[in-house]
């Protein structure tokens, strides 16, 4: 397994301790095994769940401590060569799974919907462009979460890239959160877009214009000092 560059934490604001996640996030596995094949291989559950509209592959671990932690990977492969849209957009490395590995808390890996070739009739290629950080794709996520989170004094969400705009889009919306870490999250999806020249996700919720998750939830904002694709400014104001 090989370790992807070193990460550098832009933004903190902790208002009580919370485990020590910033060890685990500072060295990111860069993982190429399958979903499937990674829980075989770490004796992990895995199971379909039904959210609200969506299917989501979910893996399963058990650990020490009280706060479940939940992983969200990134947008993988929603276009081909950013012309054509691809008919599976599941990534082609994994990252969260990775790190999951190396945390040793309860933790769970929550599948966005239409993700790892799920049978669901629901899905079509709306759902990982224009609409990938919908209402129904946040409120689809948290549904599935409900069954897990039952029993914990809390979640700490963690999110890769868009999984990061998930992370926060979910916080938002749930009373159990206490804290959420970012790795490369694109927070500000219209600068991002506006960056990159990108279309703009206007199916989509936009972190950057929403309110400010409140001080009880701890907040951890991670970003390459080399990224050129998610970039300081696409972070900061929506922490700020």
């Amino acid at each position: 397994m090989s370790i992807c560059p070193v990460i550098g934490m832009i933004y903190q604001r902790a208002v009580r301790p919370i485990i020590l996640l910033a060890t685990v996030l500072a060295l990111v596995a860069c993982a190429d095994q399958s979903l499937i094949a990674q829980s075989e291989s770490h004796g992990w559950s895995a199971e379909a769940v039904r959210g609200d509209g969506f299917l989501h592959q979910i893996l399963a671990k058990p650990g020490q401590g009280t706060v479940l932690h939940v992983y969200l990977e990134g947008d993988g492969r929603p276009w081909l060569e950013e012309r054509w849209i691809a008919s599976d957009p599941t990534p082609d490395k994994l990252i969260m799974p990775g790190l999951m590995a190396m945390d040793p808390a309860p933790a769970i890996y929550l599948g966005r919907p239409c993700y790892f070739n799920l049978p669901d009739a629901n899905c079509s290629p709306r759902w990982w462009t224009d609409k990938r950080y919908s209402v129904e794709v946040v409120r689809s996520l948290n549904a599935a979460l409900d069954a897990y989170a039952a029993g914990y004094s809390g979640l700490l969400i963690i999110g890769h890239s868009g999984g990061g705009t998930l992370a926060m889009l979910m916080a938002a919306r749930r009373s159990d959160v206490i804290g959420v870490a970012t790795l490369a999250g694109n927070l500000d999806t219209e600068r991002w877009a506006g960056y990159h020249d990108y279309t703009l996700l206007t199916g989509s919720l936009n972190p950057a214009m929403e309110t400010p998750l409140p001080e009880s939830i701890a907040q951890w904002h991670y970003l390459g000092d080399g990224d050129r694709k998610i970039t300081r400014d696409m972070v900061a104001p929506t922490i700020a």
